[in-house]
């Protein structure tokens, strides 16, 4: 790698143990402090920016950190291949030679085929998947929903088209590997390739890099996106947007966005799968002679219950096709009805009057069970 020999830490102003993303807050700072734009006609200022983008291409790429940390500078020049490094052409193995040779006619075509071990020059790097959790509401999800989201995303670079390279310049052929991708290195009696560290396995290398995106061929920016809710979605759902993710490398086909799904609680309803769940409470004259209950539905129409006589607490009542959507199908599953009969608690004179004249009538046989729990009690204690 051309450039500067400073130690790249040094360049950065970071530990040799930073982690990737103080690396890239680190070089960030710099960049914007030494950029050419800021910076008109000083050379002093361009040449730091060069060194902070070299040093930067560098450790932010884990094979090339690890060879730097390993080797340092000697790591990316063509004599480090004779004392076991990286680098190196076909004409350097020395006695290696036929092992390597060897070796790579019997494994070549498992590490993909003719470019030996590390199979040549390396595709462009997709970009990474996406996520973004979204909260509805149980009608949302019920009736489904158009929305618009936004999202803080790296996207094409539209200074240089995703290239990389500053307009007018081109990228050139790396001079280390010459643009094969990978380099020769060896290891006791063997002769390995590996990714290019310094072109990072594409062949090629930029020399001057874009201005707005680093080099990267992609920027952060907010992106809009229409976001379209199917009916009947549930908590875990994934929606993939397609290609709506991080930007690819210098132009490679973007990652995917996948949109997950979590829906709030209901004041009324439970859900479980397709089926809603409601608890109803009702007096306990209509639990005793019968009637209906009204129960909102979410698509905004009512649902008339029917109560039977007799009802006791805890019993459930199915009402066929109330329930929620079915996810890209047809029908609506079922919503179950719980009853809780409710003892009421207020009562006026008249109403405590009628009372005691309906326990002065009762003869045990209007509460079935009631009644056999108490001869069990006599059948146990012998009462």
């Amino acid at each position: 790698m051309a450039g500067s020999q400073t130690d790249y830490y040094q360049t950065l102003q970071v530990s040799r143990d930073v982690d990737g993303a103080a690396l890239k807050s680190a070089y960030r700072k710099l960049a914007m402090k030494f950029h050419p734009d800021r910076n008109p006609g000083d050379a002093e200022a361009e040449a730091k920016f060069k060194a902070c983008n070299e040093a930067y291409e560098c450790l932010k790429d884990p094979q090339k950190r690890a060879a730097y940390d390993r080797f340092g500078h000697e790591a990316f020049t063509q004599g480090a291949a004779g004392g076991g490094g990286f680098g190196g052409g076909r004409g350097q193995q020395g006695d290696f030679g036929d092992i390597g040779d060897i070796f790579e006619t019997i494994f070549g075509s498992a590490f993909g085929g003719g470019g030996g071990m590390g199979g040549g020059r390396q595709q462009q790097r997709r970009g990474a998947d996406l996520r973004y959790d979204m909260q509805i509401s149980l009608d949302e999800a019920f009736n489904g929903k158009s929305t618009e989201i936004e999202i803080e995303v790296s996207q094409s670079c539209d200074t240089c088209d995703g290239s990389g390279a500053t307009p007018g310049t081109s990228e050139r052929t790396c001079g280390l590997c010459n643009g094969a991708g990978a380099v020769r290195a060896k290891q006791g009696l063997f002769v390995v390739e590996r990714p290019c560290p310094t072109c990072g396995g594409r062949g090629q290398v930029i020399e001057d890099p874009c201005g707005e995106c680093r080099g990267e061929g992609r920027v952060d920016r907010p992106q809009a996106l229409a976001v379209d809710i199917p009916p009947g979605v549930d908590t875990g759902t994934r929606i993939r947007l397609s290609g709506k993710g991080e930007a690819g490398q210098r132009g490679a086909t973007p990652g995917d966005l996948y949109i997950f799904i979590h829906v709030k609680p209901h004041p009324l309803f439970e859900r479980e799968g397709t089926t809603l769940a409601t608890r109803v409470p009702v007096s306990f004259t209509t639990a005793a002679l019968g009637g209906s209950v009204d129960i909102p539905d979410l698509d905004g129409s009512t649902n008339t219950v029917e109560i039977p006589t007799g009802i006791q607490s805890g019993k459930q009542l199915r009402v066929r096709g109330a329930g929620m959507p079915v996810l890209q199908g047809r029908g609506r599953g079922d919503m179950v009805v719980e009853i809780a009969v409710e003892t009421p608690t207020k009562l006026s004179r008249k109403q405590k009057e009628i009372l005691e004249q309906f326990r002065e009538t009762e003869t045990g046989d209007e509460c079935p069970e009631s009644k056999g729990f108490f001869s069990k009690l006599k059948d146990a204690f012998g009462a």
